[in-house]
C-alpha cells in the first residue's frame, strides 16, 4: 500500500515537473521561469557596488531562498524519474546543477555566487511551456542540415582561404608597406575583412590598380555570402520534405526529455517506452 502511494506521489510530481499539457505543469514551469528571471536579476544587482552596499542583506537572503527552492526542484526531478542519471547528465540536468551549487560554493569561494547568472540558460524551458517544442524540432532540422552540408561548407571555406591568401599577396605586391600593407599576413587580414564586407577602414588601397582589385574583392564578397546560405537551405528543404516533428506536450517518465513526435512510442533519448496519452 505504501509502495503504491509512493508511486502515485512520484507520478503526480513527475507530471507537474516534466509535463506541460496540464494546468499544474504549466503553472509550475511559469513559476520556475519567474524564479529564474528573479534570480538572474538579483545576481546582476549584486554586481553593482552601490546597490549591493545598500541592499546587501536583502539580496543575499533572496538568493539563498531561490537557491534552496532550486535545490528542492533539482532533487524532485531526480527522484521522480525511473533513470535519474539520464536527467543528471542531460543538458538541462547539468545546467540545473551548475545553477544550484554556486551559492553554496560562495561559503568557501568568494565571488562564486555570480556564476548563478548561468541560470539564464534555464529560460530555454520556455520552449516547453509555451508549446514551442515544434520550433525545437525545426532547430533539429537546421542542425541536421548543417551536419549534412558540412563537407560542402568546408570545401567552400577552404576555397575562400585560398582566395584570401592569393589576393592578399597580390595586394601586398601592388600597394606595399608605404600604403599600409606592411606584410603578407597583414594584407591577407585586409582581404578577409573586405571579402566578408566588414570593411573596418583601417587599411585602404591608394593606387588605382589596388582600388580596382579591392572593388573586385567586394563584389566577390557579396557572391560568397550567398553560397553557404544556399547550401544549407537546400539541405534544410530536403530534410523538411522527409517529414516534420510534432508536439504533444509529453515528457518521458524515465529521463524527462520532451516528446517531439506525435506518433512516438519510445523516447528518442533513452529508449524508454512512452505512455500513450
Amino acid at each position: 500500500m505504501k509502495e503504491e502511494k509512493s508511486k502515485n506521489w512520484r507520478a503526480k510530481v513527475h507530471e507537474i515537473i516534466y509535463g506541460t499539457h496540464t494546468p499544474a505543469g504549466r503553472l509550475f514551469d511559469l513559476a520556475l521561469l519567474g524564479l529564474i528571471v528573479y534570480s538572474v536579476i538579483i545576481v546582476m544587482l549584486e554586481s553593482v557596488p552601490r546597490i549591493d552596499k545598500e541592499y546587501h542583506n536583502f539580496l543575499n537572503i533572496s538568493e539563498w531562498i531561490v537557491t534552496i527552492l532550486f535545490t528542492i526542484e533539482y532533487i524532485l526531478r531526480i527522484i521522480t524519474i525511473k533513470k535519474p542519471k539520464n536527467y543528471i547528465f542531460s543538458f538541462f540536468g547539468v545546467v540545473d546543477f551548475l545553477s544550484t551549487i554556486p551559492k553554496y560554493l560562495s561559503l568557501f569561494l568568494v565571488g562564486s555566487q555570480f556564476i548563478t547568472a548561468f541560470r539564464i540558460l534555464r529560460l530555454l524551458r520556455i520552449f516547453r511551456i509555451l508549446k514551442l517544442v515544434r520550433f525545437v524540432g525545426e532547430a533539429n532540422n537546421l542542425i541536421r542540415a548543417l551536419n549534412s552540408s558540412k563537407t560542402k561548407i568546408f570545401v567552400f571555406v577552404f576555397f575562400v582561404i585560398i582566395i584570401s591568401v592569393i589576393l592578399g599577396t597580390v595586394m601586398y605586391i601592388v600597394e606595399g608597406p608605404e600604403n599600409g600593407y606592411e606584410s603578407i599576413p597583414h594584407s591577407i587580414y585586409w582581404t578577409v575583412v573586405t571579402l566578408t564586407t566588414v570593411g573596418y577602414g583601417d587599411i585602404s588601397p591608394q593606387t588605382p590598380l589596388g582600388q580596382f582589385i579591392a572593388t573586385m574583392i567586394m563584389i566577390i564578397g557579396y557572391g560568397i555570402i550567398a553560397v553557404p546560405t544556399g547550401i544549407v537551405s537546400a539541405e534544410y528543404a530536403s530534410g523538411m520534405a522527409q517529414g516534420k516533428t510534432l508536439d504533444k506536450g509529453r515528457a518521458c517518465s524515465s529521463c524527462g526529455s520532451e516528446v517531439l513526435q506525435m506518433d512516438a512510442h519510445y523516447c528518442r533519448q533513452c529508449g524508454n517506452k512512452l505512455n500513450e496519452v
